[in-house]
Parts: structure tokens; C-alpha cells; sequence
């Protein structure tokens, strides 16, 4: 049989050896995509620190952060120059979701950060109060 001036052999090793080429070339990618993620963080070794509901904040608020294991968490309030003004929250963390309620009512109205830190982490949020 003739394809084109090309015999059916012809076509069936040219078939074979896109495959193998095609087939050389994943596994090369696939090497170095592990090669490159060597090192890489992993997420499940922090936490997560959400953003408040509110904006701008008053009463009582609720603080939410999720961590993919037990680990001793500190909440603190800071003012504008990143000084610790309040300590919501210094205890061990459940798995999973934790809602830490604080009330703003003892803060003056303004611009304040949250941060959350752990053994390898210090995460932070602006918020604003504004209690009428």
C-alpha cells in the first residue's frame, strides 16, 4: 500500500516515533516540574487569617482564621505604629475553622491591624473601628 509516495511502514514508524518523542517529552516535563517544586511551601504547616465582615468595624467582632492542624495561636490588637495595644486570643487552635470574638467598644475609633502568629508565621489585617 502507498500514502502519498510513503509506504504503510514508513507511516507506522513515523507514528511511533512521535509517540515516543511525545511521550520522552512529558516525562522530561513531569521531572522537572518535581525538580522545581523541591522546597516549595507547604500550606497545610500554616494558617489562614480572613479579612473582618465589617468595614468599618464596631461591636462586637469576629476574627476567623483556619489552620490545617492543632497549633498555639497568639490574636493580638495593634495601633498604627504596630504596637500590641490587646491580646484577643493566645491559646491552642482546632483544627479546622476558629472564630475568636473580641469587643471593639475598649478601642478609640481609628486604624488598627490584627495579627495572628504561630511557631513559623506572623500574618496581619487592617481594619478600621468606628463605634458610634
Amino acid at each position: 500500500m502507498l500514502l502519498v509516495g510513503y509506504s504503510f511502514m514508513d507511516v507506522v514508524i513515523g507514528i511511533l516515533y512521535v509517540t515516543l518523542v511525545g511521550t520522552v517529552v512529558f516525562i522530561l516535563y513531569r521531572l522537572l516540574l518535581k525538580r522545581l517544586s523541591r522546597g516549595a511551601i507547604v500550606q497545610s504547616d500554616f494558617c489562614v487569617l480572613y479579612p473582618l465582615e465589617q468595614d468599618p468595624a464596631k461591636g462586637e467582632l469576629e476574627f476567623y482564621f483556619t489552620t490545617e492542624a492543632q497549633r498555639d495561636v497568639k490574636l493580638t490588637i495593634l495601633d498604627q505604629d504596630l504596637n500590641d495595644i490587646a491580646t484577643v486570643m493566645e491559646k491552642m487552635a482546632t483544627k479546622g475553622g476558629n472564630i475568636v470574638r473580641f469587643d471593639s467598644t475598649a478601642l478609640s475609633n481609628g486604624e488598627y491591624f490584627f495579627c495572628l502568629k504561630t511557631e513559623n508565621q506572623k500574618t496581619m489585617k487592617k481594619m478600621r473601628v468606628l463605634n458610634v
